[in-house]
């Protein structure tokens, strides 16, 4: 994770930041996938009015690879944000203490399954629990979730490379994808592109 600084921020200059594009092109629309945890409501994180935001939102904020099959509503969300409203944005928010991600870092080595949905979904996330493992595994149990938090992210923002409307419109420079993570027990937003650089962190005023 590079170095950043923090600094307090207004809702424009979260917004400005969010909105900044390759050649300065200003985006139309943003799309955000965010969780279902009532304390990180993106309208209230990032200070979108009505009819600014395409909100998706589910257990840990994951995005599914591309399956027409299995993930055919996530999909048809992907699909409509992208190629019938054009966004020029999609984010991926994450959260502190998020349990999706606790139940993903704790989910058992032999595939047992106490829970039928959750751990289903939660577990396309696995590449992102190995990867804190190897790089952190001696950290505890908090540490690690937090990383995994992030790295859940980042392996989301890989997943909707695989959709090919997503893909081509992010290498024609018409889509910006972008990780973020919320800290709502410190109010500290951070921002990054997708080639993992994490910007300067911002903190958002509640």
């Amino acid at each position: 994770m590079a170095s950043s600084t923090s600094r307090p921020a207004t809702s424009t200059q979260i917004q400005l930041c969010l909105m900044s594009l390759p050649k300065d092109k200003a985006p139309r629309h943003f799309m955000v996938f965010a969780c279902s945890d009532s304390r990180v409501c993106p309208s209230h994180v990032l200070h979108f009015q009505p009819g600014e935001a395409f909100i998706v939102r589910n257990i840990a904020n994951m995005v599914p690879a591309f399956d027409q099959l299995k993930h055919a509503g996530v999909g048809a969300t992907i699909e409509y944000a992208v190629k019938e409203l054009g966004v020029a944005n999609i984010l991926v928010m994450g959260h502190s203490n998020c349990g999706g991600i606790k139940r993903l870092m704790s989910y058992p080595e032999d595939g047992s399954e106490p829970f039928d949905f959750i751990d289903e979904w939660v577990k396309m996330s696995l590449p992102a629990k190995a990867e804190v493992i190897a790089e952190a595994g001696s950290a505890d149990f908090h540490e690690q979730c937090e990383r995994c938090a992030r790295e859940s992210v980042n392996l989301s923002l890989a997943n909707l490379l695989t959709y090919p409307f997503v893909q081509k419109a992010h290498l024609d420079e018409k889509l910006a994808l972008r990780g973020g993570y919320y800290d709502f027990v410190n109010g500290i937003f951070e921002l990054w592109e997708l080639k993992s650089h994490i910007s300067n962190l911002i903190i958002v005023q509640s």
